[in-house]
């Protein structure tokens, strides 16, 4: 696993675990999401990008703190930002 649940607490420091369900949920959708950014259909691939993590965790990060108004024109816009140069030209 790219971004573990402990790694993502720690970089949203959340210490209590009331919200680990949706963190994983979280994980799961931001790995998604710059999987589609990339044009890649295995998520192994994202081991060898290498802003894959950051992205990763920076989507979670958006998604937790603005999870009742998040703005996913502009996240999409800041993750191809960060994924342009690894991202694939077809899928």
């Amino acid at each position: 696993m790219l971004v573990t649940l402990e790694e993502m607490k720690n970089y949203l420091r959340v210490d209590y675990e009331d919200d680990d369900s949706l963190i994983e949920t979280l994980i799961a959708s931001a790995k998604r999401i710059c999987m589609d950014i990339l044009r890649v259909d295995d998520e192994s691939l994202l081991f060898d990008i290498e802003n894959a993590k950051p992205a990763i965790m920076y989507s979670v990060a958006y998604l937790y703190e603005h999870r009742e108004e998040a703005d996913h024109h502009a996240l999409t816009i800041t993750l191809r930002s960060l994924l342009f140069g690894s991202r694939k030209e077809v899928f």
